[in-house]
């Protein structure tokens, strides 16, 4: 029989972002903790995610900028894509950043780490390899993996996703991208700047459901100008010879199909049936908003769960669920105020409300970068700012299409969280020029439609009379 020392307080299973967070929040709360990783600890972001997607699209954006510096009076000869050192810089990315969630890294931090596949056998209880590791309290953060539609023929395509497209090692000619949500644009409009001729086909009736339709017609376009075509509302029904049949009777060639449509919760092979912990009808954990599984034992965070699947998003809430599962709060994941950000140039950034119904009693306030005047410097006016406002002009969502739009709504994000109004936003200085002038333009103007409504002209006259009478008395 295992001694009390020999149980730990917390087993994590996942070295992704919602992993390493829950472990280090763990050890610094004071409590034991062992993470499992069955592959490389870093996760997704690191390795398939967020690192070699920006440096790609870092790559691809010095080609489009070097081809539309010609707007600026600048020339240029026409880039030259070497695409296998595009992918050395890709890799060195990777490198440079993996250190810091190296086991060696994790252990320095009072982690312990186990490689391997881990296995619940009881409710305290987890197999490693066959080796159990007893605990008192448990965190599920293996994340989700992309998934492959059921297109005949596809499977005998080798078709590439977000996880396999690292290994390409020459540019593919012609490139068929199955899916037009975040991942298919990004990874479409990078690899049609660095050359490929690039179809991406999305069965819903526009790219970027998620986003408000006006944002998904500027990416729509600005992927057409870098050489992308476009297909919405058609899906793939069969392939076969490098050939697409389209449901519309379209019928697309190409030499290599990447497929981003999904992905699916990893909880395949992990016992959970056998502890208690409820799924979905897509393998994702069920929590409630602690974090808390249906087995009062075990917590869950991170892509594996039906919430927020980004990264931020998942080491937010692997802290959260580590805290209360150590020191037995009831801090709650709020996902209200997540900003996402789809890294498309321009960039697609929004919190919380960003696309209001018409019935509903929100305002919607938006500055086109027609009227920015750091957008007109860069000749880079395709794009707005948004601020969503309830009926007392509090902040509650607002969408930025534009460069860095990624750095922009973090000021939102705060706005949002903090309940604060457009006049509070409105009154505070900006530096100027910049692109976060929009958003703050976009205060003022609510600020001043408020100013001009009849009760407060009323008010100011009012006040406006009195000082001068007052003027007139003290002369």
């Amino acid at each position: 029989m295992s001694s009390d020392s020999d149980i730990r307080d917390l087993v994590v299973v996942g070295g992704g972002a919602a992993g390493i967070v829950a472990a280090k929040t763990a050890v610094k709360l004071g409590a034991s903790a062992v993470l499992i990783e069955s592959a490389r600890t870093g996760g997704d972001c690191l390795w398939t995610g967020c690192v070699p997607s920006k440096s790609l699209l870092a790559a691809a954006h010095h080609v489009a900028a070097a081809r539309r510096a010609t707007s600026l009076g600048v020339h240029f000869d026409e880039p030259v894509v070497d695409f296998a050192a595009v992918m050395r810089h890709v890799r060195s990315a990777i490198s440079t950043i993996e250190p810091i969630d190296t086991p060696e890294a994790l252990e320095t931090e009072g982690i312990e780490v186990r490689s391997g596949h881990a296995v619940f056998a009881t409710d305290d209880t987890v197999l490693v390899e066959g080796d159990p590791i007893r605990f008192r309290q448990a965190v599920i953060a293996t994340g989700a993996s992309p998934v492959l539609p059921p297109i005949p023929g596809l499977a005998d395509h080798a078709p590439l996703t977000s996880e396999t497209i690292w290994e390409l090692t020459e540019l593919p000619q012609r490139l068929l991208v199955i899916g037009g949500g975040s991942i298919g644009c990004e990874l479409g409009q990078a690899l049609a700047r660095l050359g490929s001729t690039t179809t991406i086909v999305e069965a819903a009736p526009r790219i970027l459901m998620g986003e408000p339709e006006d944002a998904s017609r500027i990416v729509a376009r600005s992927l057409k100008n870098d050489g992308a075509t476009v297909i919405a509302g058609a899906s793939v029904e069969s392939i076969a010879d490098s050939r697409a049949r389209l449901s519309d009777g379209t019928v697309v060639d190409f030499d290599r199909v990447l497929v981003s449509v999904g992905r699916a919760a990893r909880t395949a092979g992990l016992g959970l049936d056998q502890i208690g912990v409820r799924t979905n009808d897509r393998g994702q954990v069920i929590v409630s908003p602690t974090l808390r599984t249906t087995n009062p034992r075990i917590w869950a965070a991170g892509d594996v769960t039906p919430l927020p699947q980004f990264t931020h998003a998942a080491g937010s809430f692997g802290s959260i669920a580590a805290s209360n599962a150590v020191l037995g709060l009831r801090r709650k994941a709020g996902t209200t105020v997540v900003p996402r950000v789809t890294y498309t140039d321009p960039e697609v950034a929004s919190v919380g409300v960003s696309d209001p119904d018409s019935a509903s009693r929100l305002t919607a306030r938006t500055i086109s970068h027609d009227h920015l005047d750091r957008a007109i410097t860069e000749h880079s006016t395709n794009g707005f700012s948004r601020l969503i406002l309830d009926h007392k002009a509090r902040i509650i969502g607002g969408t930025v299409v534009s460069p860095r739009a990624g750095e922009t709504i973090g000021e939102v994000t705060l706005a949002v969280r903090l309940g604060l109004r457009a006049r509070d936003l409105a009154s505070t200085m900006h530096p100027y020029p910049t692109y976060n002038d929009g958003i703050w333009n976009a205060a003022i103007a609510d600020t001043r439609e408020q100013l001009e409504s009849p009760g407060a002209q009323r008010a100011m006259g009012a006040l406006s009379s009195l000082r001068r009478t007052w003027l007139r008395i003290a002369r």
